[in-house]
């Protein structure tokens, strides 16, 4: 959805440039704000125009783990008054990227078929670090359609190898 991400864009750039010093907490805190923004239910509840902004503020917080931080707390009171608690998960993904790109390291997904041990990931990230030429911050889903192998997401590069995908390709090179 580009326009959530044209809104996102500013609110990410500015508390990456006031978090620079902290860059790990920051992410960790957004994080909890993006998971608790991508509720339906707690949007809607935030559109209501019965609600006001100290309201929607207090529901927001009482779901998180932890206590906001000061900063936390002023961003989140902005993106409240500003009616953008629905763009949370995308600053989040914004913020992200911008931290990575100053620590040289990039988000991984790792599709697998199967679960994958602590040892496998270990051995799969060191593999995978030197095919992408960075460090790789993993994170595993399992996907039983796979059927065997994995698929990993990098920014906007894919490197499948995968049961299915062998048997897509397959199947084009036999009909082709």
């Amino acid at each position: 959805m580009a326009e959530l991400a044209t809104i996102a864009r500013p609110y990410a750039e500015a508390l990456f440039q006031v978090s620079r010093a902290d860059l790990a907490a920051t992410q960790s805190w957004l994080d909890s704000l993006a998971g608790a923004a991508g509720n339906d239910e707690l949007l809607q509840f935030a559109a209501n125009p019965k609600v006001n902004a100290s309201q929607v503020f207090h529901i927001v917080t009482s779901v998180l783990q932890g206590p906001l931080p000061e900063r936390g707390a002023n961003f989140l009171r902005a993106v409240i008054d500003n009616h953008r608690l629905a763009a949370l998960p995308e600053v989040a993904r914004q913020f992200r990227q911008l931290a990575n790109s100053v620590s040289g390291s990039a988000d991984a997904l790792i599709q697998s078929a199967f679960p994958i041990s602590p040892a496998e990931l270990d051995s799969l990230k060191t593999t995978l670090e030197k095919r992408f030429g960075r460090r790789l911050e993993p994170s595993v889903q399992v996907d039983p359609d796979l059927i065997g192998g994995v698929r990993v997401v990098v920014g906007d590069e894919v490197l499948d190898t995968s049961v299915k995908a062998r048997l897509e390709q397959m199947k084009m090179a036999l009909t082709a």
